[in-house]
């Protein structure tokens, strides 16, 4: 048996069933943004509910919306109908996930949101369900075929509920206008955690691992400025303060190559003019992505005005476990 091959059947049947749910995104999916965007800023509460693999899904959908800070409780649904109705309040919505539409246990509880008021949005792979027909709003997810040889196993159809709800929670962040600073906020802990909560100014080099030289300044003094501050690169400055570019150990190794007496020139002929830079107060993941989008090894710091106050080396992210 070609067991590589057999991998990509299945991965290609979850592609093309994945396609036919984007195709498919429309104004249901509006609705549903809209009516979850009305919950969340009335202070109302996302209630999730699913059973078995749609369960599965569910405390997915809800583990990401809370990582996001929409409020959502994943509602057991046997424990619902013993008491569990208590965590429901007036101006809460509910996401019921059932791939039939007809899973007795999501059936049972039904009368019992109605009751209470709460919208629906029903995800279901059957349009003419009856969780379909009692829903204010359906999300199709149907799909062709199972990516099971026997078309039995749930696995395309878990795939486009579990996309389709990665959608629903990004989509809805955006629309609440959700920003790097909050998700810092709900997740403290880990090395996400660090990055996130960590201001550029909290591992910026500053003071004497910072070596601050003058355009004028020569090569050979440049380099004993970085060897003293034991870094890989020099901010150079004007003598008003403000940032004339960055001298590199690889803007060095580059200019030796070409032309070895270089010792008494000045760092102004190498330097890199307008360098990479970043603000102090700005948080560390920031520094993260600019380093792999430039691809440099050293970002200037500079305040409000400016002016070079620092300096991050990925070294020093790495050391910091911010990486």
């Amino acid at each position: 048996m070609n067991f590589p091959e057999q991998a990509r059947r299945v991965i290609r049947l979850e592609i093309e069933e994945l396609e036919r749910l984007h195709q498919r995104i429309g104004e249901a999916f509006t609705q549903a943004i809209r009516l979850l965007h009305t919950c969340l800023t009335s202070r109302g509460k996302i209630i999730v509910c699913g059973v078995g693999k749609s369960g599965n899904i569910g405390r997915k959908l809800a583990a990401t919306l809370n990582s996001t800070g929409a409020t959502t409780v994943c509602l057991d649904v046997g424990d619902a109908l013993h008491g569990d109705l208590g965590v429901i309040d007036p101006g809460d919505l509910a996401i019921l996930l059932s791939y039939s539409g007809e899973t007795t246990e999501l059936l049972d509880l039904l009368p019992h949101l109605k009751r209470q008021g709460l919208p629906l949005i029903g995800i279901t792979g059957v349009a003419t369900s009856t969780l379909a027909r009692q829903a204010d709003c359906v999300l199709d997810v149907a799909v062709t075929q199972e990516a099971c040889p026997l078309n039995l196993a749930p696995t395309a159809s878990t795939t486009t509920m579990l996309v389709l709800c990665d959608a629903l929670a990004m989509v809805l962040l955006e629309a609440r206008g959700f920003r790097q600073e909050d998700f810092a906020r709900l997740h403290p802990g880990g090395s996400l955690g660090r990055a996130l909560l960590t201001r550029v100014s909290d591992v910026m080099r500053q003071g004497e691992q910072l070596a601050l030289i003058q355009p004028e300044t020569t090569v050979q003094e440049a380099l004993h400025a970085m060897t003293r501050a034991r870094a890989g690169a020099a901010i150079v400055q004007q003598a008003n303060g403000s940032l004339a570019g960055v001298f590199t150990h690889g803007d060095f190794v580059r200019a030796f190559q070409a032309d070895h007496a270089i010792a008494a020139h000045p760092v102004s002929r190498y330097m890199t003019v307008r360098p990479i830079s970043i603000q102090a107060d700005k948080l560390a993941a920031e520094v993260l992505s600019t380093l792999q989008t430039a691809r440099v090894d050293d970002i200037v710091v500079i305040d409000d005005l400016g002016r070079p106050v620092g300096l991050v080396d990925t070294q020093d992210l790495t050391r910091l476990r911010l990486v």
